[in-house]
């Protein structure tokens, strides 16, 4: 029942992602809910309470049970770790890891320190996810899928921006038209290298990506026009995004 409860936990919390997922075939489902519905538990944690160190509690029960799971042992009781303990590796429960010390960042309102510190966020938050899953399900050139999820979660900073400001947030560094098109112009950057290199990502480990197919345009949209982004008016033509979503998943991720 794990499984079946990580499918409905990604079905009601990140509809993107359980879309994607169910684009893949069925065996690579079996690693994409378990880390999907996992990524939603640590994503949320720190929003559920106005209390830090709860937060801090909750990021740290989660950081255990992947210890656990890295070092073998039985971990502890419930249906999302259940799902991870059966599809994860020691090498993808320590990346991981990786994503939870860096969600501590949203338990509270500082501002990014710098680019680096942006960039290490994006990294671990976007990227440490995709990367597992592309490397459990098939081959894959870890730079390439690296490449691909920083311009995926510089699009979710900015689709993000409204709400995570509304919270108190600080998610860019700098705010100003020039900047947010640059930001989102390396985001592209980025995702045209992989898209280069898209040969060092087997079809397999590529079902992975397709929780990115939406990106490319967001950035496109911003660097045409930055402001949306502050004013809350990135567009989404849903039927524009359906017929994106059925190309890349029938076609390719790097559409």
């Amino acid at each position: 029942m794990s499984f079946e409860a990580c499918a409905a936990l990604v079905e009601k919390g990140d509809p993107l992602r359980f879309r994607a997922a169910m684009a893949a075939p069925v065996a690579a489902r079996r690693v994409l809910f378990p880390l999907y519905a996992f990524n939603i538990e640590i994503a949320r944690a720190p929003w559920v309470t106005q209390e830090a160190m709860i937060a801090e509690m909750r990021l740290q029960w989660w950081r255990d049970a992947l210890e656990e799971i890295a070092e073998g042992k039985t971990p502890r009781r419930h249906e999302v770790v259940d799902a991870l303990a059966g599809c994860l590796d020691a090498e993808g429960a320590r990346c991981l890891d990786g994503l939870i010390a860096a969600r501590r960042w949203d338990i509270y309102k500082d501002p990014f320190e710098d680019r680096a510190h942006f960039d290490a966020y994006i990294n671990a938050t976007s990227a440490d996810l995709m990367w597992t899953a592309a490397r459990l399900l098939g081959p894959a050139d870890e730079q390439v899928v690296r490449d691909f999820a920083y311009g995926v979660g510089v699009a979710n900073i900015f689709q993000a921006y409204p709400a995570l400001t509304t919270q108190g947030r600080k998610p860019l560094l700098q705010t100003d038209d020039t900047a947010v098109a640059a930001l989102a112009a390396s985001g592209q950057a980025r995702m045209d290298q992989a898209r280069a290199g898209r040969r060092g990502v087997s079809k397999p480990a590529g079902a992975a990506l397709v929780a990115g197919y939406h990106a490319r345009p967001v950035l496109q949209q911003v660097q045409r026009t930055p402001a949306r982004v502050t004013a809350d008016a990135l567009d989404v033509n849903p039927a524009r995004d359906s017929l994106r979503f059925l190309n890349v998943s029938l076609r390719g991720w790097w559409r």
